[in-house]
């Protein structure tokens, strides 16, 4: 792997912007150091008056006692006695509470985002944690290389991408973020360094993929990315109603990279859903669409929920009849992140925010299960204002705690209307549970203890291995009524 020199700065400094022509390896820096540099900050830094952090979702609320920025990876944790309990935070794009610390310290990671060195024959890439998938994109597409698993927004950090293990359009095929970590060092509260992968500290390497950043504070990744054309896809959508159909569908294209559906849950009540099977392919084009040009974002969050039903109505009609039917042209960050054009949608759920309910339902209750969930919403009176649907493969993660495995995910957005969204959410999870299906921690605000541990029964291995001076309001909440393991 090829190096360059020291890093003489903080976020923002010795950018590697420019590549060589002939794909020469990228001039990086190779070590955070304060040495000889004169930045704004020449250290980590508190915050005296912590600032408000909302998850994405905006619900539940917390409060954090401190907040600390993080600029250099060679800096030492805050001692716990003084900062505990601690929890690093990425981009804040998770949903519930799993990326909160309500009464703790907060590190935020946003300022360790240095490439540190990039193989551009081999493909593999070491940056720091806090770095977004969005500035390594822009750095590795031009080379000819593409991150291995997508999510559905670029906005996320790269330690977030491991803490969550997130997973794309491409799992049936390429399994989650986690399949493709080589390698990275994980900061102990005790001060301990560890270099993890699987052949090394190999316990806290499972623990930490898909760990929800309880094991410690990730400060530099390896990555192993996947070769691609260019940066042009040939899509192809298909509607379909109902949930055989979408499985026949998702038979029929397996063999594509990338397979996701849009899902119109506002059908008329006693109909079944109808929707967009999507599935696309790098392809070698001379030419192609342009990516999209960012929106005019939300700015402000208003005090009542923006989209009603009837709205989204008209729009879901419009989605459906615009649907691709054949082959074309899209360009990655169209097909990958189509809410990424515009800023702060979240905001438009108002100030009581939203939340989003995933699942993962087994391949052989799936449709029976999946018709039960419509029914309950129906019920309910609550319709998702956004659904997607996407299949599992069989490729395990080596998380202990990841959520991907073999089935059908559905993710669905609700408005928080109080008791009656966390009714139904209790609900939702009930089906999942009697399914032998699991829920996503990263979009979680409300799941019981006793069904997370349903859901993840490696907790027990994970718990001796989290940092005793690390925690989150997610983890307190599914922990609290818990008993030791054995």
């Amino acid at each position: 792997m090829s190096h360059a020199g020291p890093g003489t700065g903080p976020q923002g400094a010795d950018r590697p912007d420019d590549v060589a022509p002939g794909g020469d390896p990228l001039p990086v820096s190779t070590h955070a150091s304060k040495a000889g540099s004169t930045p704004a900050t020449t250290g980590n830094t508190a915050s005296a008056t912590p600032p408000a952090l909302p998850s994405w979702g905006n619900h539940p609320q917390a409060a954090p006692a401190r907040v600390q920025a993080l600029h250099w990876r060679d800096e030492p944790l805050p001692t716990p006695a003084s900062a505990a309990p601690m929890l690093a935070r990425g981009n804040g794009r998770s949903y519930g509470d799993v990326g909160l610390n309500h009464g703790g310290t907060v590190l935020l990671t946003r300022g360790l985002d240095r490439v540190i060195a990039f193989d551009c024959q081999r493909g593999i890439l070491r940056c720091e944690a806090g770095i977004l998938l969005d500035r390594l994109l822009e750095l590795t597409v031009p080379q000819g290389w593409l991150l291995p698993v997508l999510p559905g927004t670029a906005q996320v950090t790269v330690g977030g991408a491991i803490g969550n293990d997130i997973h794309g359009k491409n799992h049936h095929q390429a399994g989650s973020f986690g399949c493709h970590v080589r390698a990275f060092e994980l900061l102990r509260s005790d001060g301990t360094r560890l270099e993890c992968s699987p052949d090394h500290h190999a316990e806290l390497f499972a623990a930490s993929i898909g760990g929800l950043g309880l094991t410690g504070l990730i400060t530099w990744v390896e990555l192993q990315l996947v070769p691609v054309p260019g940066p042009w896809l040939l899509a192809t959508d298909t509607r379909f109603t109902g949930w055989d159909a979408f499985h026949e569908l998702s038979r029929a294209h397996a063999a594509a990279q990338y397979t996701v559906a849009w899902l119109d849950a506002l059908v008329p009540s006693g109909q079944p859903w109808r929707g967009v099977f999507s599935h696309g392919d790098f392809a070698a084009l001379d030419d192609g669409p342009a990516p999209p040009k960012a929106r005019a974002g939300v700015p402000f969050t208003p005090p009542l929920c923006l989209p009603r039903a009837g709205a989204v109505r008209v729009l879901n009609g419009q989605r459906w009849r615009r649907a691709r039917t054949d082959p074309a042209p899209v360009h990655y960050r169209r097909f990958f992140f189509p809410l990424d054009a515009i800023g702060h949608w979240n905001r438009l759920y108002g100030r009581r925010g939203f939340v989003q309910h995933q699942c993962v339902l087994p391949p052989q209750v799936a449709i029976d299960s999946l018709v039960q969930i419509q029914a309950t919403i129906a019920a309910s009176g609550q319709p998702p204002l956004l659904a997607v649907a996407k299949t599992f493969g069989p490729l395990a993660s080596p998380g202990l705690l990841s959520f991907p495995r073999p089935g059908t995910t559905l993710a669905l957005d609700f408005p928080f209307r109080g008791e009656p969204t966390v009714a139904l959410l209790a609900h939702l999870d009930a089906i999942v549970a009697e399914a032998g299906g699991a829920v996503y921690p990263a979009k979680d605000a409300h799941l019981s203890g006793a069904h997370f541990r349903q859901f993840f029964p490696a907790w027990q291995r994970f718990c001796p291995l989290v940092d005793p001076a690390f925690s989150s309001s997610f983890w307190r909440r599914v922990m609290a009524d818990a008993k030791p393991p054995p």
